[in-house]
């Protein structure tokens, strides 16, 4: 088992990091809190994980420090975020906190991101108008394309994240996905860890067998869930973040994975809307709970000990990492150690 480190202690070495790097202290707070709570969720190959990347980037000069983000509203319920290529984190928490804001006035929002970049997993944008009585819904163009047309071999296709957040009495029921079937991030993780990869994650592109090596992934490419439909989810959230917002799609996505230098202008969207315009929010979430506990009284398949439904993994795991840590694989804490010299600040196991 690997070791584990608080969620307080990581939060803090984030934005101490950030903040060593010329991060104003209160966007680097507000990063760590995120990239905290990928982790405190599940999502391990969004959080801690990815600081000496986003560090990497930064120095480089791929990341502005001091962006001006501009929030343009165009009409009672839209708007465009201009990012000035700062972290996808505070693109996004503006974008998501004006959605609110306009839902909460409109009934309805639809906010639209530009000239960001990674903003870590999905599910923490699509959760933030759950906090305020409201279904969220949130996509993005990745980061890199590591996905073909169905039937291609040309990588044009990122794995453009969905997450759709709704309330319920028992917690927030959230859905976040890849459109492949498993993140890039978490092939990164795999690569760190030594670890091979299942079949049915990625295949070669030359020849369409499987490739379990995470070391050789630049060789293939990443398969869609359930074949063509994942492949054309994926070009319709592509569509929505990314043409609709003037941000990049298909062949002008930069791969941040192997470009330092170049700006991504990553874009997202966010809809929250207002349940109590169709529905006092009391009856919604007991009407929610009601149908979950349907799924739940549900007859299983054999094999299977339980229904498991959007969200509930997520809390029960979020819970138990506060309670117990964050699992801090030897080889990411190496890596986060180096980071923490190169930095000059405390390395996070002598915190």
């Amino acid at each position: 088992m690997p070791a584990t480190v608080a969620a307080s202690i990581a939060r803090a070495f984030i934005a101490d990091v950030f903040a060593a790097a010329g991060f104003p202290a209160a966007d680097a707070a507000r990063i760590g809190e995120l990239m905290t709570e990928a982790d405190l969720t599940g999502a391990d190959a969004h959080g801690i994980f990815r600081l000496p990347h986003y560090i990497r980037r930064f120095k480089a000069g791929a990341v502005n420090a001091r962006p001006n983000i501009k929030v343009n509203q165009t009409a009672p319920a839209t708007a465009l975020v201009d990012g000035d290529n700062g972290m996808g984190h505070l693109v996004m928490s503006r974008a998501a906190e004006t959605a609110i804001s306009l839902a909460r006035e409109a009934g309805i929002a639809w906010v639209g991101a530009t000239h960001s970049n990674h903003a870590s997993t999905a599910g923490i944008y699509a959760e933030m108008p759950v906090q305020h009585g409201m279904i969220g819904l949130y996509g993005a163009v990745a980061n890199a394309n590591h996905m073909a047309a169905w039937g291609g071999t040309d990588l044009l296709l990122g794995t453009n994240p969905l997450g759709i957040g709704v309330p319920s009495g028992e917690g927030p029921l959230v859905l976040d996905m890849a459109t492949t079937v498993v993140s890039y991030g978490t092939v990164k993780k795999y690569a760190l860890e030594g670890r091979a990869m299942p079949e049915g994650w990625m295949v070669n592109t030359t020849t369409g067998a499987p490739l379990t090596d995470p070391k050789r992934s630049s060789e293939g490419m990443l398969l869609p869930i359930g074949g063509y439909k994942g492949a054309g989810l994926a070009i319709m959230l592509g569509l929505l973040a990314g043409v609709l917002n003037g941000a990049a799609f298909g062949k002008d996505v930069i791969d941040f994975n192997a470009d330092d230098t170049s700006p991504t202008n990553t874009g997202h969207f966010i809809c929250a809307i207002d349940i109590k315009r169709f529905i006092p929010l009391d009856a919604f979430k007991a009407e929610v709970d009601r149908h979950m506990n349907d799924l739940h009284a549900s007859h299983r398949l054999p094999g299977f000990d339980a229904i498991r439904l959007p969200g509930e993994r997520r809390r029960a795991g979020r819970a138990q990492r506060l309670r117990d840590g964050i699992p801090l694989p030897d080889a990411l804490k190496a890596q986060l150690d180096k980071l923490a010299s190169e930095m000059g600040v405390r390395k996070i196991g002598e915190r």
